[in-house]
């Protein structure tokens, strides 16, 4: 009987874990675009601590001028940096941007007469091309207002990352140990090593990227300025910026710069082209194995899996915090189901 009873209650015990795991997963599948924020604050958080740290430590003979203010003169430097980018690279492109819808409704009969010359395209309807490019100037206008909505909320959930990242890092060491307060006593030092180790070597892949970044965004730029390829200091800046995104930035990057390239010749399309493969190369088979590899200690196959995946599960957020992930999955994986000899 006493069998009978217990076996009863261990089938509650059951029943009501998978309630209260069902209602667990069904809250976070609601609350998943709070959870990735959180997450991915929490990660930039532990990726950018080596930096605050290291500014905070920065001394000039006996005096540390960011002792106790490191986040906010990162914070200043970062708003400073985009300000300028805003002023040096932004009223050029809107230069031209103006200048082109000056000029269009003057120069479209002329095009359109250009067109009429090849062979084949005598008959084109130029009413009818008129329209259709003006119908879809319209479309394109009503479709940028009726984003604005989206766009506010995106730029919302951006300060909430910033302010967030802030807190975790002012206040990281307190969630850190609260965290570690659930896991069991004794495999609390096992999962705490676990995690500094992953902590160092994400530590070690902000550095090696942003080597990578700031030796892309250099050659880029000086590439540019040597073909005569438009917005130059702009399309350098974010070749480097976007290169945090391993592979997929640097390549928007380049199809980019391709296309401002077609504005004025092929001669500058082909050189920026020949560029792209020349950096691919050098990249691949030098700067990746000897600053990337020996740092994160990822395989090429497993960084494109993890873009992959976080590019499917959370868009371009996804993709930024890929590889930190893949490389704390890695270390958890290494030690808890890696059996070693």
């Amino acid at each position: 009987m006493a069998s009978l009873a217990g076996a009863a209650r261990d089938f509650r015990s059951a029943i009501l874990f998978a309630f209260v795991l069902g209602l667990g997963c069904y809250l976070a599948w609601l609350l998943r675009d709070v959870l990735l924020l959180l997450y991915v604050s929490a990660l930039f958080a532990v990726v950018l601590s080596p930096l605050v740290h290291a500014t905070s430590r920065f001394r000039i003979g006996k005096w540390q001028p960011f002792r106790g203010s490191a986040i906010f003169f990162l914070l200043v430097g970062v708003a400073a940096a985009l300000t300028a980018f805003g002023f040096l690279a932004l009223p050029p492109v809107i230069d031209d941007l103006q200048g082109f819808g000056r000029e269009m409704p003057g120069r479209m009969p002329e095009m359109l007469q250009k067109l009429k010359s090849i062979p084949f395209m005598q008959h084109l309807n130029t009413s009818d091309i008129v329209t259709r490019i003006q119908d879809f100037a319209s479309g394109a206008v009503t479709s940028v207002l009726l984003s604005l909505r989206d766009w506010a909320g995106k730029l919302f959930n951006v300060v909430m990352g910033v302010v967030l990242t802030v807190y975790f890092i002012l206040e990281g060491n307190g969630v850190y140990r609260w965290f570690l307060s659930l896991v069991p006593q004794g495999q609390r030092e096992r999962l705490d090593q676990t995690l500094q180790r992953a902590k160092v070597r994400m530590g070690k892949w902000l550095l090696g990227q942003g080597s990578l970044m700031l030796i892309l965004g250099v050659a880029s730029t000086i590439v540019y300025l040597s073909l005569g390829v438009r917005y130059a200091y702009a399309l350098g800046v974010l070749t480097g910026a976007l290169n945090i995104i391993p592979v997929v930035g640097a390549a928007v990057c380049i199809a980019l710069a391709l296309m401002v390239a077609a504005i004025d010749s092929w001669g500058r399309v082909v050189g920026v082209g020949v560029f792209y493969l020349v950096w691919v190369q050098v990249e691949n088979s030098y700067l990746i194995p000897r600053i990337m590899k020996n740092r994160v200690g990822l395989p090429a196959l497993a960084i494109l899996v993890a873009l992959l995946v976080g590019s499917e599960l959370a868009g371009v957020l996804g993709a930024m915090v890929a590889v930190p992930t893949a490389v704390l999955v890695a270390e958890l994986m290494d030690e808890y189901l890696v059996q070693k000899s």
